[in-house]
This record gives C-alpha cells, structure tokens and sequence, in this order.
C-alpha cells in the first residue's frame, strides 16, 4: 500500500508540473533591427524618411542610367520625387553580402515599373551609413 502512494504521488507530481508546463506562455525575444534590415524595410514601404535616418554625408544615388552624387538634403529630395512618381507594390530582397561594407540587391515592383535595386552600406566609426542607391530599369 506505501509502494502504491508512493508511486501515486510521483503520478500526481508529474501531471501537475505537466499541466503548468503545458499552460505557460512562450517567452518571444525581439532582436532589435540593424541598419541593413531597415534599408531593406524602408524599400518595401517606399519610405524615404527611413532611408534618410541611414545616409552619409554624400550619397551617390542612379536612378535608370542617371547617376549623381548628392548631400543628405539633396538625395532626400530626389528620392521623394522617384517614390512619388514610382510607389512601392513589394520589394523582394534577392542577394546580401558583405562585412564592413555591406551590400543588398532586390527587385522592386512599382506603378511605374519594375526596377532591380542596389544599395551599399558602409561603416564610419562606430556608425552604418547608406552610400549608394542604384534604381535600375528590369
């Protein structure tokens, strides 16, 4: 009869510590985003703003051939000009690479047409800057 309370008990601990098991709630990490992940957010959206936050103090920026090399004000503007003329359907990313300077290539589908998507971060200091914005026509 002890052998069998015993065994009950351990029965009786095993399912309770099932149960909580069972009824706890998963812990989700959140990582924060980087600077490639927000480049890559900010094309989907057609955000400018968002790619602004990332630029350098120059930025070479070609869009279907046209290339240029243009302050932080400038770049802004010029890319608030393509986004309107152009909104984002979906960018997709298709290759990344890099370690200091990091790269990303995607293909963007927009109301003004398909375009294969370049950009190019590199790193100053302590900090992740958007060099280059490359729009090409598909």
């Amino acid at each position: 009869m002890k052998k069998l309370l015993i065994v009950l008990g351990i029965m009786l601990l095993g399912g309770v510590f099932n149960a909580l098991t069972l009824s706890a709630k998963p812990v989700i990490v959140t990582v924060a985003a980087g600077p490639f992940d927000d480049i890559v957010t900010a094309l989907k959206q057609g955000d400018v703003n968002g790619l602004s936050r990332l630029f350098d103090s120059n930025v070479e920026i070609n869009i279907a051939g046209k290339s240029n090399s243009y302050s932080k004000a400038q770049a802004e503007i010029i890319l608030k000009d393509f986004f309107a003329k152009n909104p984002v359907k979906s960018f997709e990313l298709a290759h990344q690479g890099g370690d200091n300077s990091r790269f990303g290539i995607g293909n963007m589908t927009s109301s003004g047409g398909n375009y294969r998507v370049t950009f190019f971060l590199q790193k100053k200091g302590n900090t992740v800057v958007l060099s280059e914005l490359r729009f090409e026509n598909k």
